[in-house]
């Protein structure tokens, strides 16, 4: 390098996705795919109805029980609020699991978002109650999912197609049906990051 000549270094952009929470977001459904992405290389960016700290829960079937139990996780912050963020600033998104879902799926700054990355056909992934987002935002019509067989009814009403396997890709959609899927349908989401 001579004197009249500079190296210039440019940092690598790093992919952003966004990871939907609210109160009572299932635990391990969000903190796996939190550092899967991170691992990959990305950056996971938690969003939530506020910029602020956000109680998980775990979910399991006990046995001898036929309903789901909850009890409290880790907490998580929400470091942008739905309504500010800009979904053409990121390459991907996860509807994470839990009952905030239920809740969740009436924000319209949310399914504004949510609808932006149907229409780009950005890499979507959805898990056990995370369906019911998408399908309330009116974007599951004719898809094939994966959802917690509870669900199925929200899907189904929405003109989605439930499917009961452990990853179900449909296009730039995959779905998983519980955290207990997560080795399953995280992997091939990442890799639809990677290709974008």
């Amino acid at each position: 390098m001579t004197a009249d000549t500079q190296e210039v270094l440019v940092e690598p952009i790093v992919k952003q996705v966004l990871i939907i929470v609210g109160d009572a977001t299932e635990t391990v459904d969000t903190l796996y795919p939190y550092y899967r992405l991170v691992e990959a290389g990305m950056r996971p960016v938690v969003a939530g109805p506020e910029r602020k700290l956000y109680q998980m829960v775990l979910h399991e079937v006990k046995p001898g029980w036929t309903i789901t139990r909850e009890w409290e996780g880790y907490s998580i912050f929400a470091e942008v609020a739905f309504r500010d963020i800009v979904p053409e600033d990121y390459a991907g998104i996860l509807f994470s699991g839990g009952r905030a879902p239920e809740y969740l799926r009436y924000d319209e700054d949310l399914v504004r978002i949510t609808k932006h990355f149907f229409a780009a056909n950005k890499p979507i992934a959805s898990v056990c109650h995370g369906v019911e987002i998408p399908a309330y935002a009116g974007c599951v019509k004719g898809r094939r999912m994966a959802t917690v067989p509870k669900c199925r009814f929200d899907l189904e009403v929405c003109g989605g197609i439930f499917v009961d396997e452990p990853c179900v890709v449909d296009g730039n959609l995959v779905s998983g049906r519980t955290f207990h899927d997560n080795g399953h349908y995280i992997g091939p989401w990442i890799r639809l990051l990677e290709a974008t």
